[in-house]
C-alpha cells in the first residue's frame, strides 16, 4: 500500500487504501497554548456558571438557560466558528472540536449551546447571502437571540425529503406562505430564529430563515423525554406564515444540500462531545472503584473491575485518536481550499463533505463508546448506580439519544459505505487498484516472514485489516452492483469493518507518535491501549467480514473468501489480561481518566 507523506495528501476514505506516517497525524497531545487556554476558559465557565446551577438547568429552567447562553456569548464561546465581521473569533476546526468536547460536561446545556451554534447558525454562515449573515449572525453570536433547526416532521425523520411542510409564493411575489409542522426541535421553547425546511409548491425542497415573532409561528408543549431533560424540545407549527422572499436560505430546490451537509459537521462534533462525556464518566467510575470497599478491600483491587476500567479507557482513547485525526484532516483541507481562493463558507462546507465517511463513522463510534462507558460505569457502581444520587442514572438516560441524533447509527453506517463506493465510482478514491492487488495476492503463497521493526506486528495487522476489507467489499460490490443499497445488513457489517480499521489505525498512529517523540517508556500505557484495541478490532473485523461473505457467497467462492479472511486475520495475540491490568493500574493510581 502507498505511504502518505503528508497529512494533506490523505483524502476522505483513503485510510482504507493508504498507510499514513504517524509523524504526520495530529494527536490531542499537540494542542497549542492558545487551544489549552480556550479549554481552560470553557472549563472555568462550566465550573463557575453551569455546575452550581446544574439541578435547575436539568429541571428545564429556560430563563436560566437563556441567561447562561448570553453569558457564553459575552465570553466569546458562541462565536468561535464564525468570522470576525459577524462578531466571532473564527478558531480552526480542531479548536472548535475541543470546545465541543469540553462543553459536554455541562450535560443538557451543551445541547442548547450546540444546537444554537451548530445546526442553528452554521446554515446561515454556509448558505446565507451577505444580507442574511449581517442581519442574523451578530445577534446570535452575542447570545442576544437564539437559534434552532427545523427539519424533522411527524412523517419524515431519516427520510428528510419526505417532508410535507409547504411554501407557496404569494400573489404579489413578496412572500412565501409557509404551512407545516416540525417536531423534536432542540431549543424549540425559546429560539428566536429558525432554519426551516419546506417544499415550494410541494416539490422543491428549500431552506428558509423564519423568525419566532412572525404571525402564524407557534410551539407545542415541552416534550417529556427519557433523558436530556434540561434541553428544550418542542414541536413548532407554521400556519400561513408570511416569509419574505429574501429569507430563502440558499438556492430554491437545493435545501437538501443544507440539510445533509450541515449534518456532516454535526456528526463529527457529536463524536467529540460523546468522548468528553465519556471521560467524565470514566473518572467517576475509577473514583467510585477506589472509594467503595467490599470484602475488606477497594473494588479497584478486583480483576473484573480492573478489566472494566481498562476497557472504558481504551475505547475512549482510541476513538478520541480517530476523532481528532479526522478533525485535523478537515482543518487542513479548509485551509488548503482557502489558500486556493475558495470563499470561507465553501471551504468549510467542502472539507466536511470530503470527510463525510469519517464524520459518519465517528458519530457511530463515539455514541456507542459513550453508551458502553456509562453502562459499565453503572455496573461498577452496582446498586448505587441505579440511584439518582449517583451520576450514572441520569448519564445512562442522557447517553441514549446520541445513537439517534444527527441520523441514526444505522443510517450513518449505511451512508459511510455508500459514500465509499460513490467516491470510487467517481474516481475520487482508488479502490479498484488495491482490490485487484489483493485478489492477485490471494493466489500466491502467504508471506510467512515475521514483521520487521518495533511496531511491525501492529502495522502488519492494520494492513491486513485493510486487505480484508478490500477483498470482502470488492467481491460483495461485484455480486450486488447497484442492488447493494438494498442489502442493509451487509452494508452495516462492512461499515463496522471500516470503522474498526479507522479507529484501530488512529490509535496505533497516536501511540507510535507518542513513543517516538517521548520515548517508549513514557508512552507505555498508550501503546498498551492501542494494542488492546487493535487485537479486539481485528477479531471483530474478521467476524463481520465472514458474516458478510456468508450472506451471499456459496461453494468455491465462499471457501476462497473465508480462507482469505482467515489469512488476513492471522496474528500473534498479546496477553490482554496483563495489558489491561497495566492500563487499570494507571487509572487507579491517578484516581481519574488521566489521558
Amino acid at each position: 500500500m502507498e505511504m502518505v507523506e503528508t497529512a494533506k495528501a490523505l483524502r476522505g476514505g483513503e485510510f482504507l487504501v493508504k498507510d499514513q506516517d504517524p509523524m504526520n497525524v495530529f494527536i490531542p497531545e499537540e494542542y497549542s497554548e492558545e487551544q489549552l487556554m480556550i479549554k481552560d476558559m470553557v472549563n472555568d465557565f462550566i465550573d463557575q456558571e453551569i455546575m452550581p446551577n446544574i439541578e435547575k438547568l436539568e429541571k428545564l429552567d429556560i430563563d436560566l438557560t437563556k441567561q447562561l447562553l448570553t453569558k457564553a456569548g459575552e465570553l466569546g464561546l458562541l462565536g468561535t466558528a464564525f468570522p470576525e465581521e459577524y462578531g466571532g473569533s473564527m478558531q480552526d476546526f480542531v479548536t472548535n472540536m475541543l470546545l465541543t468536547e469540553c462543553m459536554s460536561r455541562s450535560r443538557s446545556f451543551s445541547l442548547s449551546l450546540g444546537a444554537h451554534t451548530g445546526i442553528g447558525m452554521l446554515p446561515i454562515l454556509y448558505f446565507g447571502n451577505e444580507e442574511q449573515k449581517a442581519k442574523y449572525l451578530p445577534i446570535l453570536v452575542e447570545g442576544k437571540k437564539y437559534a434552532a433547526y427545523c427539519l424533522t416532521e411527524p412523517g419524515s425523520g431519516s427520510d428528510a425529503l419526505a417532508a410535507k411542510s409547504k411554501a407557496v409564493l404569494s400573489d404579489d411575489g413578496k412572500h412565501y406562505i409557509l404551512n407545516g409542522q416540525k417536531m423534536w426541535i432542540t431549543n424549540g421553547g425559546f429560539a428566536d430564529v429558525f432554519v426551516v425546511f419546506a417544499k415550494i409548491n410541494g416539490e422543491q425542497f428549500t431552506g428558509f430563515i423564519v423568525e419566532r415573532d412572525w404571525e402564524g409561528v407557534s410551539t407545542g408543549a415541552e416534550e417529556w423525554k427519557l433523558g436530556i431533560k434540561g434541553s428544550s424540545t418542542r414541536q413548532v407549527f407554521f400556519e400561513n406564515v408570511k416569509v419574505p422572499v429574501e429569507n430563502v436560505l440558499g438556492k430554491i430546490g437545493k435545501g437538501h444540500r443544507i440539510a445533509f451537509n450541515i449534518l456532516n459537521v454535526g456528526r463529527i462534533k457529536l463524536g467529540a462531545g460523546t468522548i468528553g462525556a465519556a471521560k467524565e464518566l470514566a473518572t467517576a467510575s475509577v473514583q467510585y472503584a477506589n472509594e467503595r470497599h467490599q470484602f475488606k478491600q477497594p473494588l479497584s483491587n478486583f480483576g473484573a473491575i480492573k478489566h472494566k476500567l481498562a476497557e472504558q479507557a481504551t475505547r475512549i482513547w482510541a476513538v478520541e485518536s480517530a476523532v481528532y485525526r479526522g478533525s485535523n484532516d478537515i482543518k487542513l483541507m479548509e485551509h488548503h481550499s482557502q489558500e486556493e481562493g475558495q470563499p470561507l463558507a465553501e471551504a468549510l462546507l467542502g472539507a466536511a463533505e470530503e470527510y463525510a465517511i469519517e464524520c459518519a463513522l465517528m458519530k457511530v463510534w463515539g455514541s456507542e463508546v459513550l453508551d458502553f462507558v456509562v453502562d459499565e460505569g453503572l455496573q461498577i457502581y452496582g446498586g448505587m448506580g441505579y440511584s439518582e444520587e449517583a451520576p450514572m442514572a441520569s448519564a445512562y438516560r442522557d447517553s441514549r439519544i446520541n445513537r439517534i441524533f444527527e441520523g441514526t447509527n444505522e443510517i450513518n453506517r449505511m451512508l459511510s459505505v455508500d459514500r465509499v463506493f460513490k467516491k470510487a465510482l467517481k474516481g475520487e478514491l482508488d479502490l479498484m487498484g488495491p482490490a485487484m492487488a489483493v485478489q492477485k495476492e490471494l493466489t500466491s503463497m502467504p508471506d510467512m516472514t515475521p514483521p520487521e521493526g518495533k511496531y511491525g506486528r501492529e502495522l502488519k495487522m492494520i494492513k491486513n485489516m485493510k486487505k480484508m476489507f478490500l477483498m470482502v467489499a470488492g467481491a460483495t460490490a461485484q455480486k450486488f452492483m447497484a442492488n447493494l443499497e438494498k442489502e442493509q445488513e451487509i452494508l452495516m457489517m462492512i461499515a463496522d469493518v471500516m470503522g474498526d480499521i479507522y479507529v484501530a489505525e488512529s490509535a496505533m498512529l497516536r501511540a507510535i507518535k507518542l513513543a517516538e517523540t517521548r520515548g517508549e517508556e513514557a508512552a507505555a500505557v498508550e501503546l498498551d491501549m492501542a494494542r488492546v484495541y487493535l487485537d479486539d478490532a481485528i477479531e471483530r473485523a474478521a467476524l463481520n467480514a465472514r458474516r458478510t461473505v456468508c450472506s451471499w457467497a456459496e461453494g468455491d467462492m465462499l471457501k476462497t473468501l473465508v480462507m482469505g479472511v482467515k489469512r488476513y486475520a492471522k496474528y500473534m495475540p498479546i496477553n490482554s489480561k496483563e495489558t489491561r491490568r497495566r492500563i487499570a493500574a494507571k487509572l487507579i493510581a491517578e484516581n481519574k481518566y488521566p489521558f
